[in-house]
């Protein structure tokens, strides 16, 4: 999955109502041709490239492949707290390295850090944690919560 933070701006770009049925076309199927967009939002085809590829290069939005983990061979997942010591955005950093962990925040809280990593079993995870996390400079402790069931998982926020 790409890297959001490098595109999140210190102030929102305001949107629209277009743009934002642009998006929500977009969120529903990321394959919809501009056509089908313009004739549900009341744009050309063109207008809607166009402010598509505004909305790319602002970084407003990213248009990606979603998987479900399990159905690709990773079937353990966990969400691990992190207290750590030092810069956090160093440490933060260094997490966003490893290709296991696909989403990384800092916190405020009894975590100094979230962050949620996708393996391919226990022993995985195991690895993972022991090797490469609780051994980075910085990290003091973790936490680990393994996710048994996802039940909701949505990317349609923004726009309401």
């Amino acid at each position: 999955m790409a890297n959001r933070s490098s595109q999140h701006r210190s102030s929102p770009i305001p949107l629209d109502e277009i743009s934002k049925k642009i998006i929500e076309q977009l969120q529903e199927d990321g394959r919809r041709p501009y056509a089908a967009i313009g004739k549900a939002v009341g744009l050309s085809e063109a207008a809607v490239r166009q402010r598509v590829q505004r909305l790319l290069d602002a970084g407003v939005m990213q248009i990606v492949a979603v998987t479900d983990p399990l159905q690709v061979g990773f079937s353990r997942q966990a969400m691990i707290g992190i207290k750590a010591s030092g810069d956090l955005t160093l440490v933060a950093d260094r997490l966003s390295e490893i290709p296991e962990i696909d989403y990384v925040v800092i916190t405020a809280g009894s975590f100094d850090l979230l962050v949620e990593v996708v393996c391919e079993d226990d022993d995985h995870l195991l690895s993972l944690l022991t090797q490469r996390i609780r051994s980075m400079p910085g990290v003091m402790a973790t936490e680990t919560f393994v996710y048994l069931r996802l039940r909701k998982q949505l990317y349609n926020w923004g726009t309401r």
